[in-house]
């Protein structure tokens, strides 16, 4: 007989004492998730419904870029982007389709928008209520912060204080009419795939809680007495890397800063309301095309930063597939990270313990450590006047520019190993990869055109007069400081169309243009032989052809993830080259007209959106019809080897991928192709 009865799942048997840890239950597992969307909404559907038959528990929506710049698919923006990242979502027809058999009332739904969240959440409320589905039966949650866009993701649409508007609106909406809803999910996910150091992660995103917190409070449409219910529903949307101790050590002191900010600045006495409630992605930024397969543990190792300690635990957790640097994954690779989360909860014995790291010297010191910086940062942010002022100032993205500069410096120099890229790079042949044109899911190069048929027909068979009436109320709404929800909600019972709802606003709002966080004193310092080295090239280059080598780095379409251009533009500062940079958002004729403008011996496209095949040729192109043939084009960004071929063939000197982290030698080879290009 065994001198200690083994646990049973879900309950303990009389041999065993709740003080050695275990517990009287198991907890429940998190939601499990897999971001998914793409092409078009029926066949996102179909993705969907698969993953849940497989267990899945949550649905988290990727959109793809134009509906979450709010542009519809005839926009001149959107040509080549629509379908790529994600699902396109015009209108009321698509979210119907979108999520057509799944019953709304029942589902956990976590959507990835940020600038059109008021619209989306509006489109997905009157299409549950169109299955039945009261409002305040609705659960899951719409990312909406918007400061991170200004700082990492560039998917803002409308100037910081007009689009605090539409945030609050939708908290003091849903507070009020879907109480299970959270309106808001604060992200520092994308902080850290900026570059973001874990105190700056910490800082940042309270900073940006503070701001829009205070917001609400001031604003006067949620009465002093329902604060409380603001606060708890307010989610955080986190991120994971593989420094696992660190990363469990960050998660709590997210906790206890939380809970201190909220007691102590807003007065909330419940404290299951101060809670910190919080979903994550792991880490996408360690991802390597080089020995994908190492991907795999990554992941595992970053799930369990934010699944290891109770106290801290995520409640909603979602996973990248292994592939996800070489393009988009496959529903196999899907199934993976959701067998990942599944093998942890259902088979380990995670879930039968307490917190494990109570009492631990070293977790505790750590803690201490990153609340103290954290809170020392917030201070910085605070005295500049709050988040939205940091944002403006550029102060934000240049601290993460830096960071992110210095992570890319430790990389190439060994310090910091990434295994399969700076160490240990002998390989055997994987058959994952053995045939990379199936390695990853292509988009139906047919779902651009099928998405402006639908909404031409959607165009046409609605009521032209409702439309009308209803932009006509959104305009008037947006000139008071009236919650502009119901009118937001109007317009998706009329038929308006995404791109209608976001022109509208434009128009009374403006345009916006974030700072691109690279004039400040970021970068190498001094930089060692390689840089001396690549500067004396870029310096005998520019006095052969008579003037400082110019170099434009530009990002053609609505692709908002700026980092790998950011720090491309750093370095090639910091080696010699004039750098003209003009940020995110980008048609192929401006970054033309710049190339002309400014005199450049070189263009360089930064595209991760996958939409390279459509907008670089038309930039290639462009540039001969200018009359610049000795300009050479090179390209940066997620490029399958048979795309790089065509790319090649269309014109463009050189392709850097993921797995050239190398920037210093990247920026020689620059010098080579300029040369080149001028027969020197």
């Amino acid at each position: 007989m065994p001198l200690v009865t083994p646990v049973t799942r879900g309950r303990l048997t009389r041999a065993h004492s709740p003080t050695l840890g275990y517990m009287a239950t198991s907890d429940r597992p998190w939601v499990m998730r897999t971001y998914a969307g793409h092409s078009s909404a029926a066949e996102s559907n179909a993705l969907f419904r698969r993953n849940l038959a497989k267990g899945q528990t949550g649905l988290s929506v990727a959109f793809d870029l134009p509906t979450q710049t709010g542009y519809d698919a005839d926009h001149p923006l959107a040509k080549g982007e629509v379908g790529k990242v994600g699902v396109p979502v015009a209108h009321l027809g698509d979210v119907r389709a979108l999520f057509d058999q799944i019953p709304l009332a029942q589902m956990n739904t976590s959507m990835t928008i940020n600038a059109t969240a008021m619209w989306l959440l509006a489109l997905y409320q009157v299409a549950a209520q169109e299955q039945g589905a009261l409002p305040d039966e609705l659960t899951g949650t719409t990312q909406n912060d918007i400061v991170k866009e200004y700082l990492s993701r560039g998917t803002y649409a409308f100037p910081p204080d007009a689009s605090l508007r539409l945030t609050t609106d939708v908290i003091a909406y849903t507070v009020a009419q879907m109480p299970k809803w959270n309106p808001i999910n604060i992200c520092s996910y994308h902080l850290q795939e900026a570059g973001a150091t874990p105190v700056q992660e910490l800082a940042f995103a309270l900073s940006t809680a503070i701001a829009v917190l205070d917001r609400v409070r001031d604003g006067g449409q949620v009465p002093a007495d329902r604060f409380g219910d603001v606060v708890q529903r307010i989610s955080f949307f986190v991120n994971a890397g593989v420094r696992f101790i660190e990363e469990t050590c960050k998660m709590r002191a997210f906790v206890q800063l939380w809970d201190q900010l909220t007691l102590e600045r807003y007065g909330v006495t419940d404290p299951k309301a101060r809670r910190l409630r919080y979903g994550v992605q792991v880490n996408s930024l360690g991802l390597t095309e080089a020995q994908p397969e190492n991907n795999v543990q990554r992941i595992v190792l970053e799930m369990l930063g934010v699944t290891l300690s109770k106290n801290a635990r995520a409640r909603a957790v979602q996973l990248p597939a292994w592939n996800e640097a070489l393009g988009l994954p496959r529903p196999w690779d899907q199934q993976w990270s959701l067998r990942m989360q599944q093998v942890l909860a259902y088979e380990s014995d995670l879930l039968e313990y307490d917190d494990i790291f109570d009492g631990s010297h070293v977790i505790e010191a750590k803690v201490a450590s990153l609340v103290e910086g954290a809170r020392e940062e917030i201070d910085r942010v605070q005295a500049m006047g709050g988040a939205v002022a940091a944002v403006e100032s550029g102060y934000l993205k240049q601290a993460l520019v830096a960071s992110h500069a210095e992570r890319r410096q430790r990389i190439e120099s060994g310090e910091q190993v990434v295994v399969g890229v700076n160490k240990f790079e002998n390989t055997e042949p994987s058959p994952l990869t053995a045939d990379l044109d199936t390695a990853i899911q292509t988009v139906d190069p047919a779902a651009e055109s099928a998405a402006l048929s639908s909404l031409q027909s959607w165009r046409a068979s609605r009521d032209a007069s409702a439309v009308e009436v209803a932009l006509g109320n959104l305009r008037a709404a947006a000139k008071t400081t009236d919650n502009l929800m119901p009118v937001t909600l109007e317009c998706a019972r009329a038929g308006v169309t995404t791109g209608e709802w976001a022109g509208v606003l434009r128009e009374m709002y403006g345009e916006y243009r974030a700072p691109t966080g690279v004039s400040g004193s970021v970068g190498v310092s001094g930089g060692g032989a390689e840089i001396a080295a690549v500067r004396a090239k870029v310096a005998a280059t520019s006095e052969e052809l008579g003037g400082r080598l110019r170099l434009l780095v530009g990002k053609p379409g609505l692709d908002g993830h700026s980092n790998g251009a950011e720090q491309v533009a750093v370095r090639a500062r910091d080696v010699g080259f004039e750098v003209i940079y003009q940020g995110i958002r980008l048609t192929p004729e401006q970054i033309v007209a710049a190339a002309v403008a400014e005199d450049v011996h070189c263009v360089g496209l930064s595209i991760l959106s996958g939409s390279h095949m459509e907008l670089v040729p038309q930039v290639v192109a462009g540039l001969r019809e200018a009359g610049l043939e000795d300009v050479p084009v090179v390209v940066g960004g997620i490029v399958p080897d048979t795309d790089a071929k065509s790319l090649r063939a269309a014109g463009v000197a050189a392709i850097y991928t993921p797995k050239d982290y190398d920037l210093t030698g990247m920026m020689a080879d620059v010098v080579q192709v300029i040369r080149h290009a001028n027969k020197l």
